[in-house]
């Protein structure tokens, strides 16, 4: 007899937007539009059929989280810092993992019990670039070897055990580097989400892994075919935009005609980012807590939430 179990609870969009007992939470168009990524041609109304089910469900884990807490302490007699419950999203480049953290961010912050939730990118825990040329992995910027994972480590283990006032890298795409002077604060929060491609991958060299400090984790999935579509568009868009910018570092794509530049992103595409999805971001989707598929335009089809 064929096995027919499934590790997952699986969801149709339909389904997953009735989900019960739903708060009264909402954005406005203006943030909406502020929040979501720059070719997401989604509208607000994925807010409440998607977004706003999945920050009840974390409502609900944050919720049990801290009364385990609680519990703990006083079963162990010892006082325990506070420590935030933390959240990992990962999922290829151009798939949607900014747009899905920062609504979430936004959304989960509007609960009393957990109003403070701070979001961290690992694009800032990358070598800086004359690191990265002193190694020779320019071309694998995003690759497992390309980020400190000892400063990443380091981070997120003092944050989980409940420091206060550390400070986080930040990475500028506009500069395409990390930035020497910025950082950025983080107090404690109620809820950190963490954000990078690769935020689910091991080590099998080393005892623990980022993903260990998560209490819950997300990947966001999609055909190939629509994150190469997805990327190609961006790339586009930041043409006609940040391209221009003679500061940019992206700069020498400015003039590029249209046709050149689909070429030209249809190679960076096909050499770095689909060799990175399927060697080192696609094998840890199965990791996950919870599993979003999107279709066409970023929308939503399905949700998988492991059992």
């Amino acid at each position: 007899m064929k096995n027919t179990y499934s590790p997952y609870f699986e969801f149709d969009r339909n389904a997953w937007a009735l989900s019960r007992d739903l708060p009264s939470l909402t954005i406005s168009e203006e943030e909406f539009e502020e929040l979501k990524g720059l070719n997401e041609k989604i509208s607000i109304e994925e807010v409440s059929a998607v977004y706003l089910p999945l920050a009840r469900l974390i409502h609900l884990y944050v919720t049990a989280f801290a009364q385990l807490q609680s519990k703990m302490s006083s079963f162990l007699s010892v006082p325990a810092p506070k420590a935030p419950f933390v959240i990992g999203i990962a999922g290829s480049v151009s798939v949607g993992k900014s747009t899905t953290a920062r609504l979430l961010q936004t959304l989960l912050s509007r609960w009393p019990e957990h109003p403070k939730v701070d979001l961290v990118t690992t694009d800032g825990f990358l070598y800086p670039n004359r690191v990265l040329e002193a190694k020779g992995i320019m071309n694998k910027k995003g690759f497992p070897e390309s980020y400190d994972i000892n400063q990443l480590m380091h981070f997120i283990s003092s944050v989980k055990s409940g420091e206060p006032a550390l400070h986080a890298p930040l990475y500028s795409h506009f500069e395409y580097d990390v930035l020497k002077d910025r950082t950025q604060l983080v107090d404690r929060p109620d809820i950190l989400i963490v954000e990078g491609i690769n935020v689910l991958q091991v080590n099998t060299s080393e005892p623990f892994f980022v993903s260990d400090f998560f209490d819950f984790s997300i990947y966001i999935d999609a055909d190939e075919e629509n994150i190469r579509k997805w990327y190609i568009e961006r790339f586009l868009l930041l043409r006609d935009s940040a391209f221009q910018d003679p500061r940019s570092y992206f700069h020498k794509y400015a003039t590029l005609s249209e046709e050149e530049a689909v070429g030209t992103a249809a190679k960076i595409w096909q050499d770095i980012n689909a060799k990175n999805l399927h060697e080192n971001i696609l094998p840890t989707k199965e990791r996950a807590k919870l599993i979003i598929k999107k279709g066409s335009d970023h929308l939503i089809e399905k949700v998988m939430l492991r059992k």
